[in-house]
């Protein structure tokens, strides 16, 4: 039986039943030490007699608990409360895929949307060694402000990198979610070729379950349907999947490419890794954006625009023709009408046009709040107090746009307060945010620019870049949320919001380390972020921004009263004046200068 409303387990307390599946019942509930909702799943008490079910069920949550990634729910806490098992793990707002599709077909912008989000998701659970195994629309929840989580690792398995997934040979799926002792794992209609076969599996089983889930957003219905399990067997390993311009003429035939790549029977024909599909979708992406700004701003086609205006075919002359004064009428009332309606067109159009360009540009106000760190490490803690300084001093520079200093938004750093609210108190419109999770050399970040009347995303991009490639992911993030803003930039305003200061990705995360601690204003952090900025200077003796950022540590060590005066503020006049030399359009040095030279030409005796 489902567990009773105020039933106790450990620190959680059942508040109502959320779902039940064949490894467990998820709950609503409320954790009382940290005072928030999370989703509890609890494995039923029929279960616990059998050692293969509670070895799975504490499976799936060491697989979880690994990953770390915006697109992978996030795992609190594992834990038992007398013989009851359970998971804690986060409360996600919104609904599953599958109630999505309920609906009808997704949008070929949705689809691309969605699917980039999972194989993110997917290419860092098997580069964890973790194939999930049972990818379907149930395990896909699609959150409100557009961000997508990959759930339910209950079948996944870890395995050695250098090695396959062997078979399981300990249950199988007889029908759409119902799950019984047999040969093989997983869901029929979601399952690979390998996979329905009993055979080894890898990280290319979850790239042809992926793109099952994918056909069926833009098709609107299963791909290999069957009245029975055996059916639906036998058409994924012989029936090939419908052509998806049979459902929607409009979908490109690269995006068709990529689908049927990704559903190859062959699984060395498929996508060897979804790192490898993530490539040919972020390259699908530009090129259908490229083409969307083309036909925005391309004038029309000169063939069309004659075939679009000459309604009737003209007939050559002929000499002795006549046309009498009826007709020369007719014809002239033709002509006046078609160019009424031309004129017509042309207003609604610009007016349409112009209407739409004013409800997108009309953004003049925004703040940028704290990136959320997601790695579970703090000593990267420095990246997301970085990246976001840089992105405020970068869209700062665009014209006619009202941006919320650093003093003012990192007011909310680790607060969860909404949208709404956080607009209507700093008095702006929008507001962009970021969450970042950063593995080995590997970081992934997403940004979403949200509408602080409601709280809607207006726009949302994800970036997995390498750490190497921080410098240039910064630029890259200032073009796109230029664009996005809609700002009409000159090539010269464009070209000084993605400025880099130091092309040195070293130099520049050492300058984000350094105004990481010189901020947290103590003599020992003010010390260590000096010693992070000189450092950051020794390898780019040309970053302006490192020596402004020295000279403003300086003026802090003075101010808290721990170093000389007369000793240090020439330290940090000098610091400025080189920044200067260096760059002498930079605002943030002359700013520096000015504040050295009251400072220092004080009297201090």
């Amino acid at each position: 039986m489902p567990l009773t409303t105020g039933t106790q387990l450990g620190r959680y307390e059942i508040c109502s039943l959320l779902g039940m599946g064949g490894m467990g019942e998820v709950y609503l509930a409320y954790d009382s030490r940290l005072r928030r909702k999370i989703a509890l799943k609890v494995l039923p008490d029929s279960l616990i007699d059998s050692p293969e079910h509670l070895r799975r069920f504490e499976r799936e949550a060491r697989a979880v608990s690994a990953l770390n990634h915006p697109n992978i729910i996030t795992i609190h806490e594992i834990g038992t409360d007398g013989d009851t098992h359970f998971i804690a793990m986060e409360l996600i707002e919104g609904e599953t895929l599958r109630q999505k599709l309920r609906t009808g077909r997704l949008e070929i912008e949705q689809t691309l949307d969605v699917v980039t989000q999972i194989a993110s998701a997917l290419n860092a659970a098997h580069g964890s060694g973790i194939v999930h195994r049972d990818l379907k629309p149930e395990n896909i929840m699609l959150r409100e402000d557009g961000l997508v989580k990959v759930l339910d690792f209950g079948l996944a398995k870890l395995v050695e990198k250098r090695g396959a997934l062997p078979g399981d040979t300990q249950a199988t799926t007889l029908a759409i979610g119902l799950t019984q002792p047999g040969a093989v794992i997983g869901t029929v209609a979601y399952m690979s070729p390998e996979q329905a076969r009993g055979q080894e599996v890898d990280a290319r089983t979850d790239v042809f379950s992926l793109g099952l889930v994918w056909h069926e957003m833009l098709s609107g219905s299963i791909t290999f349907a069957g009245a029975t399990a055996s059916d639906m067997i036998a058409a994924i390993l012989k029936s090939e999947p419908p052509p998806l311009s049979h459902f929607n003429q409009n979908i490109p035939a690269e995006l068709e490419r990529i689908v049927g790549k990704s559903l190859a029977k062959d699984r060395e024909e498929r996508y060897q890794t979804a790192k490898d599909l993530l490539v040919d979708l972020r390259r699908l992406l530009k090129k259908l954006e490229t083409q969307n700004e083309i036909g925005r701003t391309s004038p029309p086609d000169k063939t069309e625009h004659e075939n679009a205006t000459q309604i009737l075919p003209a007939r050559p002359a002929r000499s002795g023709d006549k046309v009498s004064g009826a007709s020369r009428t007719y014809r002239l009332g033709f002509a006046i009408a078609s160019g009424v309606l031309l004129l017509a067109c042309v207003v609604w159009g610009y007016w349409f046009i112009a209407g739409r360009t004013s409800q997108l540009g009309q953004i003049e106000s925004i703040a940028v709040l704290p990136f959320i760190n997601e790695s579970g490490n703090s000593d990267v803690e420095h990246l997301s107090d970085g990246m976001t300084e840089t992105l405020i001093n970068s869209i700062s520079k665009l014209p006619l746009l009202s941006v919320k200093a650093r003093s003012s938004v990192f007011h909310y750093k680790g607060k969860e307060i909404k949208p709404e609210s956080i607009a209507s108190e700093l008095s702006v419109q929008a507001l962009l945010t970021g969450r970042f999770v950063q593995r080995g050399n590997d970081l992934t970040l997403y940004l979403a620019l949200v509408d602080g009347r409601n709280g809607n995303q207006l726009w949302g991009e994800q970036y997995n870049r390498k750490l190497v490639d921080l410098v240039l992911l910064q630029s890259e993030i200032a073009r796109d949320v230029s664009r996005k803003l809609r700002a009409r930039l000159s090539r010269a305003d464009e070209q000084e919001v993605v400025r880099n200061d130091t092309d040195n990705p070293e130099a520049y995360e050492l300058y984000l380390k350094g105004r990481y601690h010189v901020f947290k204003l103590t003599p020992p952090e003010v010390d260590k972020g000096i010693s992070y900025l000189q450092k950051a200077i020794h390898l780019d003796p040309n970053y302006a921004l490192a020596y402004v950022g020295l000279s403003q540590a300086y003026r802090a060590r003075v101010l808290g009263g721990e170093m000389n005066p007369a000793e240090t503020l020439p330290k940090a006049k000098e610091a400025a004046q080189k920044a200067i030399r260096i760059k002498d359009a930079l605002a943030e040095a002359h700013g520096a200068l000015a504040n050295m030279t009251f400072w220092y030409d004080w009297n201090w005796n």
